[in-house]
């Protein structure tokens, strides 16, 4: 039982370094940077499921809002927590809970897993659009425009290369005995 529970929380710790790591590469675009945030995000979800996923992203969170640089264009801080694009950041914890439900009820399946993805980005866009809207002092539709239309293809992109990686992830680790009994990875 401590075994488990100590592993449990090194895999935790782990993905939320995964998630430090891969954040900060951005391609700058506009207000809103072409990051690999919610992909790390996806990944970090098929291998540690909805709960210590989350978790994990709640301990990327308070590492950037601390100041160390792991928010996109290897930035961090308050400023940047709560700044024009901090709604996005805040938006990850919704998107981690309804993402991970969704590929652990549906046996980390690709299809139903991906519509998961797709529902819990548009409430990531739903919570970050309006926040960029307020703080960057525009419009709706220019918000929208700048936060969320050039986003859609990469991020389903994202989406389908997590769903297809994630349970090799998952099968790999669960065979190696870090996570949890295995379950057959498939579409």
């Amino acid at each position: 039982m401590k075994d488990s529970r100590l592993k449990g929380m090194v895999l935790t710790a782990v993905m939320a370094a995964v998630i430090c790591v891969l954040s900060p590469f951005s391609i700058p675009i506009g207000p809103v940077p072409v990051s690999l945030t919610n992909f790390a995000i996806f990944i970090t979800l098929y291998v540690l499921g909805t709960k210590r996923g989350t978790l994990s992203v709640l301990i990327y969170l308070l590492i950037g809002l601390a100041g160390l640089p792991v928010f996109s264009g290897f930035q961090g801080g308050p400023g940047k927590l709560f700044g024009p694009t901090g709604g996005y950041l805040i938006g990850y914890i919704p998107m981690a809970l309804i993402a991970g439900a969704v590929i652990e009820k549906s046996g980390r399946k690709a299809v139903r897993s991906v519509l998961g993805m797709i529902l819990s980005t548009a409430v990531l866009y739903a919570i970050g659009t309006p926040w960029l809207a307020w703080q960057a002092h525009m419009p709706f539709g220019a918000a929208l425009s700048a936060g969320v239309i050039p986003f859609i293809a990469e991020d389903l992109i994202k989406m389908v290369i997590a769903a297809l990686i994630g349970p090799m992830l998952y099968q790999a680790l669960s065979k190696a005995g870090l996570i949890g009994r295995a379950e057959p990875a498939g579409t």
